[in-house]
């Protein structure tokens, strides 16, 4: 079978959680921000302002809950992991003729 090298395996949970982490963190900080632009701008940056405010934390549920990290897993089937040739023939059984015990 072959074997997993320690660049195809996934994050580990605790390292998982704190991208997660960090990504939502990122994402409310800027819905802060939006928030408090909101008091300066006038016109459409008001409502551009308000619609980052109000999305927002939807967008960074989502994103803080993407699975994977952007690149596809690779998963090694069992039936893939045998050698697609053909094996060797066995090896003949032992004959009994030249022994001698008869």
């Amino acid at each position: 079978m072959k074997q997993q090298s320690i660049t195809s395996l996934p994050p580990s949970p605790d390292a998982e959680r704190r991208a997660r982490m960090i990504k939502y963190t990122v994402a409310m900080t800027i819905r802060v921000a939006c928030i408090f632009a909101m008091l300066f701008a006038r016109g459409w940056w008001l409502a551009v302002f308000a619609a980052g405010a109000i999305f927002l934390p939807y967008i960074a549920v989502v994103l803080a809950n993407a699975q994977g990290s952007g690149r596809a897993g690779h998963v090694v089937r069992p039936d893939r992991a045998l050698p697609a040739g053909p094996s060797a023939p066995p090896a003949a059984p032992p004959s009994d003729e030249g022994d001698g015990l008869r």
